[in-house]
């Protein structure tokens, strides 16, 4: 019994000492060294696989990324809405020493506009060249 009881122990030991030896951390930094030309992507123009996963999304807040070999394409959607009228900034978009920064507001429709009464999905999908850098949403 005490033998079992051992060998779970080291187990377990080795278990958990491969488990956070196996975790990596990347230290950003913060330090711009370039803000990012963009293309703010219609619909139409969005590819098909990243459509299929914007649908598959789009009912709750989320963020991706999606990349061909020509670009990279940012994703930030602010999940369901009670009305139309919603419009989305990129307030931020540059690049440091070992990520891409990301970061958008969702803006509300005005109060005195007429909007659409139906639940919405507000998203953005903006394009860049493609860069091989991390994402970070902010």
């Amino acid at each position: 019994m005490k033998r079992i009881l051992k060998a779970s122990f080291i187990m377990m030991i080795l278990a958990m000492s491969f488990l956070l030896s196996s975790c990596k951390t990347e230290k950003t930094d913060l330090k711009k060294i370039k803000d990012l030309e963009f293309t703010v992507v219609e619909d139409a123009d969005v590819p098909e696989e990243l459509k299929e996963l914007i649908e598959e999304k789009k009912a709750e807040p989320f963020k991706l990324t999606f990349s061909n070999t020509d670009y990279l394409y940012i994703v930030t959607g602010y999940g369901e809405q009670p009305t139309g009228g919603y419009s989305i900034t990129v307030d931020d978009l540059y690049l440091t020493k070992n990520a891409i920064y990301f970061n958008t507001s969702l803006l509300g429709p005005p109060k005195d506009e007429v909007v659409t009464q139906a639940i919405t999905y507000p998203y953005i999908v903006v394009k860049i060249e493609y860069i091989d850098k991390s994402v970070v949403f902010e």
